[in-house]
């Protein structure tokens, strides 16, 4: 009997032993296991860190909208002196000429044909002006505002022509092949059927529309004091979108009333 116990405990301290060895190398294993996790995070965050992009790489503009916009060998151009708002589209054969504007909001596609804006003439909010390939009425397809021209706010203008000194009323359409002579106007809402012309010194109105009645002197000459004044209002607008902010003017003000030396 005494023999049998000196053999139990033989085993069973044998047994003890090899399940602490076990344990210790399972908990070297995770131990090892876990160091070589954090070895590799850190590698790679200090991989991520390291890269930089290159000089050369493209700065994209996420905003969605773009203000000129080159189609194959034709690319928009503005005077200097013109102010086109920021969210204006310009697409293709578009030329908007010294002194004019185009107002926030507006779009003018030159993706068929031409289209001009003439000196100290104005498009303003909203409008669509397109060009169509060629005119039914024979006239050229493009679309022409000559100098001293008012556009109203959501006019849509189609391969339309109108000359100097005339005004198109707030959400008018002007269709295919349509014309506008000198000292015109078109009362707003009215639609211009394709071909359709308006003679000098008229005023029509309606859809679609009709001679109203003849302007007066006094009238005719109101209009190139409109497209003055609009332009003289864009040169305020102008001012606040040059390449450099304004932002140092008002800290300067701001100085004086503190009696800050500058």
């Amino acid at each position: 009997m005494a023999a049998l116990a000196r053999i139990t405990r033989r085993a069973l301290t044998t047994q003890l032993s090899h399940g602490h060895v076990n344990r210790r190398a399972l908990s070297t294993s995770a131990a090892a296991t876990a160091t070589a996790t954090a070895t590799t995070a850190t590698t790679t965050k200090a991989d991520a860190k390291s890269i930089t992009p290159s000089a050369d790489r493209v700065k994209w503009d996420y905003r969605g909208q773009r203000q000129i916009i080159p189609l194959g060998q034709w690319v928009p151009k503005v005077a200097v002196d013109a102010y086109v708002a920021p969210n204006v589209v310009l697409a293709g054969q578009v030329t908007v000429c010294d002194g004019a504007s185009v107002w926030p909001g507006s779009v003018l596609r030159g993706d068929l044909n031409k289209i001009t804006v003439g000196f100290c003439s104005n498009v303003q909010e909203r409008c669509v002006l397109h060009a169509a390939w060629n005119s039914p009425t024979g006239l050229p397809a493009e679309t022409s505002i000559e100098r001293f021209v008012t556009i109203g706010a959501y006019c849509s203008l189609r391969s339309c022509t109108i000359e100097p000194e005339c005004i198109i009323g707030q959400h008018s359409i002007l269709m295919e092949g349509s014309m506008v002579e000198t000292h015109a106007i078109l009362e707003a809402g009215s639609v211009l059927p394709p071909g359709r012309r308006i003679p000098t010194g008229e005023l029509w109105a309606g859809n679609p529309a009709r001679f109203v009645r003849t302007l007066t002197h006094e009238e005719t000459l109101e209009i190139p004091k409109l497209a003055v004044a609009i332009n003289d209002l864009s040169k305020s607008h102008f001012s606040e979108f040059l390449p450099y902010s304004t932002v140092y003017l008002e800290v300067e003000k701001f100085k004086k009333s503190l009696g800050i030396t500058i």
